[in-house]
């Protein structure tokens, strides 16, 4: 059997993933011994709350629970994601036909492209965003209209655009707020004017909140689906990782449209049997919980976002406060620019021994960023912004020599 030279088509359709290349630099640094302060990844460090974990090991001893669960999640687990809704937006879904428990937002949103996409539709996604906002539709044969979104009102006022030079017209939308990259978050009048968009020119909407927990002022971000109408054309991916830092726990929500939802629940029927029932009850019991855990997560990342804003500006590199996710988004420092965000990402870690993700990473319009987890201590962030310090000192230098 002769195998073709050639990538399989799907895997030519994905582009080299840029933080595999900043990945191997760091991880033949780390082999040199190099201590690397990691901003890279959104991989919450912090442990997940003690009484979560121990209604995964009290549900773990039972002998049934090993068995295969179910591919919408149980019942318990829907219910209580139905119920979160209901507390903090105000929003009411029906946990049988409105709510599915997806392996983490991010398999929910990958296989949601599966369910909703045909060869050759177009979607409107923003840019810069998460990786697989777009790519989970490229892999699902879409074709995607990438609208640059470095603000809220530039997005919307692009997607108008989009719609009238799009060959075939665009069948779905894609928000999401708080950002993942640009820490962007927006009110329910952005919402309503995307649903009545949405509605005039016939497109689903997907929208993701997966830092809806995480914000720094007294406004919490709301749901689309609080707008009136919404669960006509639109569903919204919701995670448990950053909010009870379960990242590793993979429980995460699709809920809205009961017919999106419905062809969402077929595709996974088929590919899997659900989180280990031990996980989903767990994540259940930490949605109907007392809610204190959650302030104290979102206590710990607004003091690592104060510090890091005040200690870097400090080292000469000013980064905007973000108000909400576990993320700033952070222009490069002018000596740097011209480089672009994937050569300072490289430098900055070989140099100074600190790790972020270029913001070319997240599509061309994140060109002249690069984004920074609020995933080390406070402690450990002053430690970087010294090394920072010195790093743009000596790049200052060496332009005033040239």
């Amino acid at each position: 059997m002769t195998f073709a030279r050639e990538e399989f088509h799907k895997i030519r359709r994905l582009p080299p993933y840029v933080f595999e290349e900043v990945n191997r630099l760091k991880g033949r640094l780390r082999a040199q011994g190099v201590d690397i302060i990691d901003f890279g990844m959104g991989n919450p460090d912090m442990p997940t709350p003690k009484h979560i974990v121990e209604k995964l090991v009290e549900t773990a001893r039972d002998p049934k629970s090993g068995r295969y669960s179910a591919s919408k999640g149980i019942h318990g687990l829907r219910k209580a994601m139905a119920g979160y809704y209901d507390r903090r937006f105000g929003v009411k879904l029906d946990p049988e036909t409105e709510v599915i428990a997806t392996l983490g937002s991010k398999e929910g949103f990958a296989n949601l492209a599966q369910a909703l996409t045909s060869p050759g539709d177009v979607v409107i996604c923003p840019n810069p965003a998460y990786p697989i906002h777009a790519y989970g539709f490229i892999m699902a044969g879409g074709v995607i209209r990438h609208v640059p979104a470095l603000s809220p009102e530039e997005y919307l006022s692009g997607v108008s655009r989009a719609m009238k030079h799009s060959a075939p017209p665009p069948s779905v939308l894609i928000v999401s707020y708080p950002s993942n990259p640009t820490a962007q978050w927006v009110d329910l009048d952005f919402y309503r004017e995307a649903v009545a968009l949405a509605k005039k020119h016939d497109l689903l909407v997907l929208s993701d909140i997966a830092y809806s927990e995480i914000y720094f002022d007294d406004n919490p971000p709301p749901s689309l689906l609080q707008v009136e109408g919404a669960k006509d054309i639109a569903v919204e991916v919701n995670s448990l990782s950053k909010t009870y830092a379960m990242a590793g726990w993979r429980v995460g929500m699709v809920v809205g449209n009961a017919r999106m939802c419905a062809a969402l629940a077929r595709v996974k029927s088929y590919l899997d049997y659900g989180a280990f029932t031990p996980i989903q009850v767990a994540a259940a019991a930490a949605l109907n919980a007392p809610q204190d855990c959650v302030e104290e997560i979102r206590a710990i990342y607004k003091g690592r976002r104060d510090t890091l804003v005040k200690s870097m500006g400090q080292a000469g590199w000013e980064i905007p406060a973000p108000v909400a996710s576990m993320f700033a988004w952070a222009p490069i420092p002018e000596a740097h620019r011209e480089a672009g965000s994937l050569i300072f990402a490289k430098r900055l870690m070989e140099e100074a021994h600190v790790a972020v993700a270029p913001g070319v990473a997240f599509g061309e319009y994140g060109e002249g960023y690069v984004r920074i987890g609020l995933v080390e201590n406070e402690h450990r962030i002053r430690q970087a912004a010294r090394s920072v310090k010195k790093f743009l000192s000596g790049s200052n230098s060496a332009r005033a020599v040239v």
